[in-house]
């Protein structure tokens, strides 16, 4: 297992690229990663999650060597044993002769703001693997579990060459929902025995499943959980209320529908065996699979639904269709910080937040007004340049 956390360095060059970084170092990064250096993988990956300079115009020109790679996200209640399914999915995957690329999202330090980095312990199994590259990234506060760099590591981990990439979220309970807008497929964990767990799936990680792990299945009550998932699944009456891939499966999480016409292109599917699969109306049905991850039972079976989900996806045009989502929810993100940092430069020039906020408490002017007079320059400005085009 390729440890991504030894990254070394790079020397600066003379130019720099857009966002203020050395074209000469982005130029090696963006070679070494197209070459299969891991070391310019780990390099690249730091740059990203570090948001130095360079690294936007560094994803920017790996993107076009992107969109092989298969993306599994895996989350779902702490102590459910992602970690070690991670581990077996993993060696699995290797065992079938293809590369691996694992993310894991562990908690922020409360002192550094990086990863505490426990998932590697529970990951020893393919340590010494090169074709396995295993990274630990900071949840940075995020509600999500996610960093806002995770999806740019997945683009780096694609264009680098690597066939499986696994997402392992931090487990944060009903927030875990941002993992939707990076994974092809999404996984949840479910301890037996967890009523409490199930229940809190109902709160809104219910929604993002294409498949249920029941996860530890030689514990008592592992029937009962797969039990009450599936009565979970069919409310009543026999259709399926969840999973994320579907006519607007995104309404209410604000991605949208982006797809041309709004609607979902599925026009293919499958026959729906018992534990799930396509639905009659060509939807996907979350699965269950019952696995014992310390000693790979049941990994192959999640490995063939992991497939089975993959293959829906290409053949219903719903792969497609995800992906326009996807972008179109990054490229809101992108302008959402993009212009927050431009206007607060702006209010930086006229004394600062806290001097507006004077204004408004001495009742000379009120939050309103000061909102216009920040973003009154800048809008007057897109206008000129639109009209200009």
């Amino acid at each position: 297992m390729t440890d991504g956390g030894d990254d070394g360095s790079a020397d600066g060059g003379e130019s720099q690229s857009a966002d203020g970084g050395s074209d000469s170092e982005v130029d090696r990064l963006v070679g070494g990663v197209l070459d299969g250096e891991h070391r310019a993988l780990a390099r690249t990956i730091t740059n990203i999650e570090n948001r130095a300079p360079g690294y936007r115009d560094l994803v920017a020109r790996l993107h076009p060597h992107t969109g092989s790679a298969d993306v599994v996200g895996i989350t779902g209640s702490p102590g459910a044993g992602k970690s070690t399914l991670v581990d077996k999915l993993a060696r699995t995957y290797r065992d079938r002769g293809l590369t691996v690329g694992v993310i894991a999202i562990d908690p922020a330090s409360p002192f550094t703001g990086g990863a505490v980095l426990g998932d590697r312990i529970r990951m020893a199994s393919n340590v010494g693997d090169m074709d396995v590259f295993f990274r630990s990234m900071s949840a940075r506060g995020t509600l999500g579990g996610l960093s806002t760099a995770t999806t740019d590591a997945v683009t780096a981990l694609d264009a680098f060459g690597k066939d499986e990439i696994i997402v392992e979220t931090v487990g944060a309970g009903q927030n875990e929902i941002d993992i939707v807008r990076t994974a092809d497929t999404v996984a949840v964990l479910v301890p037996p025995g967890s009523g409490d767990d199930v229940q809190m799936l109902k709160a809104g990680i219910l929604e993002i499943a294409d498949l249920f792990v029941v996860n530890k299945a030689d514990l008592e009550g592992a029937d009962r959980t797969v039990q009450e998932l599936t009565e979970m699944l069919r409310m009543g009456d026999g259709s399926p209320t969840a999973g994320h891939h579907g006519p607007d499966a995104t309404a209410g999480r604000g991605g949208g529908n982006d797809s041309a016409d709004g609607r979902s292109d599925n026009d293919t599917g499958g026959d729906e065996g018992d534990s799930g699969g396509v639905s009659d109306g060509h939807e996907w049905e979350p699965r269950i699979v019952e696995t014992v991850a310390n000693t790979g039972e049941g990994i192959d079976e999640f490995v063939a639904a992991l497939e089975d989900h993959r293959e829906y996806l290409v053949a219903t045009g719903e792969r497609e269709r995800q992906a326009r989502q996807r972008y179109a929810a990054e490229v809101r993100t992108l302008l959402r910080e993009d212009v927050h940092q431009l206007l607060a430069e702006e209010i930086e020039t006229r004394g600062g937040i806290e001097a507006a906020v004077d204004r408004i408490l001495a009742r000379e002017t009120d939050p309103y007004s000061v909102a216009d007079e920040v973003i009154a320059p800048v809008a007057e400005r897109v206008r000129e340049r639109r009209d200009e085009e």
